[in-house]
């Protein structure tokens, strides 16, 4: 069921960004997008809640309160014929459609899902071998070090950062040669540090750097943070080469931050 309406949020905001300016209903099918990408988000702190991984709880609970906040401002900006200039909605949906379109086939074709799943643990056991690392297969997505074992799954390969830049990068409206460099400096980058990151999670986990709790830390805490300060510098380099992302991103930022504050007042006002 979950995929289902993951498919039709696609499809809603995909037709919302393609159709002409001039047919008005688009934002309104655009915004009933954001509506169901919201309850794919909501789902998702249930798996994380399994696996202990509260940052991503935390993560994807904010993304799922953000589409709302787009759903309703998209909506209230159809029925009241207001269309803001830059029109920092129909940008982020368009970018949003675009990385879904890359991100969703792996996720849910199950030819691209193992093929990406296998290339990278391939990759990964190649790294630590080159480290002299004896890593071992032993499985087409799993490997051991030292008795213990790691499984590769989708969100070991980062194609969810991946498919975020694509989006982003592929929106905007800029020359060709500034679009490939903002490429290179993204999504080969982000390739390259996931490989890294899967390999010091597999080393810290079959030496046990942490004791028991080895992989937790690893995983959960020390990957998420370094991940996070290298989506943070790609961001910034990418967004000095396509300076057009500041005006979406401060866009995206200030309709979040100004609906938050003003529901605070109101509810204050209110007591």
């Amino acid at each position: 069921m979950i995929e289902n309406i993951l498919w039709i949020a696609v499809a809603l905001m995909l037709i919302g960004s393609i159709l002409p300016k001039t047919v008005e209903v688009r934002r309104a099918v655009s915004a009933a997008g954001w509506g169901f990408f919201s309850i794919h988000w909501f789902y998702q702190p249930l798996h994380y809640i399994e696996i202990r991984d509260y940052v991503n709880v935390a993560l994807v609970i904010t993304v799922g309160i953000t589409c709302l906040i787009i759903d309703y401002t998209m909506f209230r900006e159809y029925r009241k014929k207001n269309i803001p200039s830059p029109d920092i909605t129909t940008m982020a949906t368009s970018a949003t459609a675009l990385g879904c379109l890359f991100y969703f086939p792996f996720a849910q074709m199950e030819v691209l899902n193992v093929g990406i799943i296998s290339q990278v643990t391939d990759t990964v056991l190649l790294t630590l071998h080159y480290l002299n690392i004896p890593a071992e297969l032993v499985a087409w997505n799993k490997i051991t070090l030292n008795g213990y074992t790691v499984e590769i799954i989708l969100a070991c390969t980062a194609i969810e950062s991946i498919a975020l830049f694509i989006g982003l990068i592929a929106s905007v409206n800029a020359p060709i040669k500034r679009l490939a460099a903002a490429f290179i400096a993204s999504v080969p980058v982000i390739y390259i540090l996931n490989i890294l990151r899967d390999a010091f999670v597999i080393i810290a986990y079959g030496y046990q750097w942490f004791g028991p709790e080895s992989f937790e830390i690893a995983h959960n805490t020390i990957a998420k943070i370094g991940s996070g300060f290298a989506l943070f510098v790609i961001a910034y380099i990418v967004m000095r080469i396509l300076p057009e992302l500041v005006d979406l991103i401060e866009g995206i930022w200030f309709l979040v931050t100004g609906f938050v504050q003003k529901l605070f007042y109101k509810v204050v006002g209110n007591q």
